[in-house]
């Protein structure tokens, strides 16, 4: 059996959606450019209070603006950008 990470979305069919309520998705869904499906997502959130709830994300954001120049990073990554005559005739 395959395991999910703990934050891995979920797949859910619903069935018998009311013609109204299909209508107001598609309506919210267009005029904020979204997916069928993320505002589907967005309405069960704010339906169930989670809408303004961070998300936790286990990515590399923390990552963002730590760049720091660095001149021997720099000079190796130059020396890879030398193009060796011998192995292109």
């Amino acid at each position: 059996m395959k395991r999910r990470h703990p934050t891995a979305g979920r797949q859910y069919t619903i069935r018998s959606v009311p013609l109204r309520i299909d209508q107001a998705l598609r309506h919210y869904a267009q005029s904020h450019g979204k997916s069928i499906n993320q505002a589907a997502v967005d309405m069960l959130a704010t339906g169930l209070g989670l809408a303004d709830q961070k998300i936790r994300h286990h990515d590399l954001d923390f990552m963002a603006n730590t760049w720091k120049e660095d001149s021997d990073f720099d000079a190796a990554i130059a020396a890879q950008d030398q193009v060796d005559p011998e192995m292109w005739r």
